[in-house]
């Protein structure tokens, strides 16, 4: 997988290499496994908080958007990763008061 990101940064298409990792290989286990042991009413609880999780990468991407050619990118990537993790909290306190 690494080689076939570091081909597609070198491409003229380039911008691929942001969809690659997004395939859901951990995703369709993870979901196989809910489905087998807890059933498809779990496995569609599953899929909800999936889109859920949206929100945290959102904001992960719309920072490095903002401040990729404002900071450093250790800056960039740094402040990305914190807010991913706050905003990954916020999400599981939430889920935890209206969805359990």
């Amino acid at each position: 997988m690494v080689l076939v990101l570091s081909m597609l940064s070198k491409s003229k298409s380039f911008y691929i290499a942001g969809l690659i990792p997004l395939f859901p290989t951990f995703t369709l286990i993870a979901q196989l496994i809910v489905f087998q042991e807890q059933g498809a009413q779990a496995l569609q609880k599953t899929a909800l908080f999936g889109l859920w999780s949206l929100i945290p990468y959102t904001v992960y991407l719309w920072l490095i958007y903002m401040l990729s050619t404002r900071v450093s990118l250790l800056a960039c990537l740094g402040f990305a990763t914190c807010a991913w993790i706050v905003a990954a909290g916020v999400l599981l306190y939430g889920w935890s008061l209206f969805y359990r």
